[in-house]
């Protein structure tokens, strides 16, 4: 495992933005794990526990990854992004050699109310990678491409109009699976996160304290709460 404290390589990503810092007098949820709250922790103290968080969910991603997958490289680069001026902030990419990089910048680290909630964001972005989302989000684009601007074309439009379908069509075929490959990655990563000995409900937590997308038509992301009953049911069976 390696941290790198400047992220240089960004690819097509799947992304998982994290809720601010709790507001002065917010109460962390109770359970039986994980019971210190991260927005009392120092600077020191909530990178410690990233740590302590990423040793014990890194080899349990990659052993979930192997089992679950053929083909992928399952050696998570676990790394630290330091751009400034983002909101918390969390993604999976892919470096030029297809290895499946974490990324979490400093915002969110300092955010997360305990190491649950850490945890789960961990597993979640792991398994947008075990789930191969990427290269089925560039296949879902491909096909968008292709289907709106070949009708552009048997419509005889001009060469500038059939680029602009094919970019319409892409945007949508990349959108039309995003909602389900997110609730995918609530699941899987619910399981990664409780064998990792985590409790995925309690880091679900976060989802009461981020603005609702609602279910917009080609929204990229699926309503809270749909994705908080994913993460129960999930973590009911397991």
């Amino acid at each position: 495992m390696r941290f790198i404290l400047t992220l240089a390589l960004i690819v097509l990503t799947g992304c998982a933005t994290v809720p601010p810092s709790p507001p002065s007098g917010a109460q962390a949820p109770s359970g039986p794990r994980s019971a210190v709250d991260t927005s009392a922790l120092s600077s020191r103290q909530a990178a410690q526990q990233f740590v302590q968080v990423i040793d014990r969910m890194e080899p349990v991603a990659e052993r979930e990854c192997r089992a679950r997958s053929q083909g992928l490289n399952c050696d998570f680069l676990i790394v630290i992004d330091d751009r400034p001026g983002q909101g918390p902030n969390a993604f999976m990419t892919l470096d030029m050699d297809g290895r499946p990089i974490l990324a979490f910048n400093i915002p969110l680290i300092a955010s997360v109310r305990n190491p649950d909630e850490l945890a789960f964001v961990v597993g979640h972005e792991a398994a947008h990678h075990i789930a191969n989302h990427i290269e089925r989000q560039r296949r879902n684009a491909m096909t968008g491409a292709v289907l709106l601007g070949g009708l552009a074309s048997l419509s005889g439009a001009d060469a500038g109009a059939v680029r602009n379908a094919q970019e319409i069509g892409a945007t949508v075929g990349a959108r039309t699976y995003s909602k389900e490959f997110e609730l995918e990655a609530d699941a899987l990563g619910t399981v990664i996160a409780a064998r990792a000995g985590y409790d995925p409900v309690r880091g679900a937590e976060f989802f009461n304290r981020i603005p609702d997308p609602g279910n917009r038509f080609l929204g990229t992301h699926p309503p809270n709460a749909q994705r908080i009953a994913t993460v129960r049911r999930v973590a009911a069976g397991l």
